[in-house]
């Protein structure tokens, strides 16, 4: 890791913390994830041998430690106490993310996958009150290969399906990818989006009532922005 040839202790740990990725790295080990492919997931411009060595030089630092799993050679990774300390700071940095920063998205921020991940992820599968339920998406600005997607709620877990899982279709979702990351960061509500027309909705009328806890999203979407009120107060 880049040194900034400072004894200063903000220096230090900016020189772990502030390492590109690492952030990320963190952000997703505190939120659940422990397996490689999970982290890949959620860092999907990373690649994996750029991964390999976060992780690697991250363990090293005693942020992060790499466990065998059941005696296998198959590993997980998990923060260490020292890396725990960074969990209030991730947070934090949600809390001002949402608070100050913009809200309109650019083309390279329209990330499918990483919002494909996140709803798998934070998806309450029993929200529907019966499994296994199956909820279809589809991403009307996406190439034909990747248009259709399905979460299959059952066995304990919500899974996202490339293919067709075989059962019925329980809710069928539709409208532009853009739409449904605004929906998943909370600066619109699913039922807003469904009234205003932005996305489409079938399915039965309890279903859809039940969707916004299915998608059982975080605090993060609950932060109010900051910047848009004081845009509109600086233009007034």
């Amino acid at each position: 890791m880049r040194s900034y040839g400072q004894f200063c202790p903000v220096a230090k740990t900016a020189e772990v913390f502030c390492q590109r990725w690492n952030a990320l790295i963190i952000r997703d080990l505190a939120w659940g994830s422990s397996r490689f492919s999970e982290l890949k997931r959620g860092v999907p411009m990373m690649s994996p041998a750029l991964l390999t060595q976060r992780l690697r030089a991250l363990e090293r630092e005693g942020i992060v430690e790499r466990r065998a799993k059941n005696g296998t050679r198959v590993f997980t990774y998990h923060l260490t106490e020292a890396g725990l300390e960074f969990v209030p700071i991730i947070d934090a940095m949600g809390v001002w993310g949402r608070r100050w920063t913009r809200r309109e998205l650019e083309d390279g921020e329209i990330d499918m996958d990483l919002l494909l991940w996140g709803l798998e992820s934070s998806a309450k599968f029993d929200a529907f009150g019966r499994v296994p339920t199956v909820i279809q998406i589809e991403f009307a600005d996406q190439p034909e290969n990747k248009r259709k997607w399905w979460f299959l709620n059952d066995d304990g877990r919500c899974q996202l399906c490339v293919d067709d899982p075989g059962f019925a279709v329980d809710i069928y979702l539709s409208g532009k990818t853009e739409d449904f990351i605004h929906v998943y960061l909370g600066d619109f509500t699913l039922h807003f989006a469904i009234d205003e027309g932005l996305l489409e909705a079938i399915g039965t009328g309890s279903d859809i009532k039940k969707l916004e806890s299915w998608f059982n999203l975080g605090p993060l979407s609950k932060v109010e922005s900051r910047r848009e009120t004081l845009e509109i107060a600086e233009r007034n």
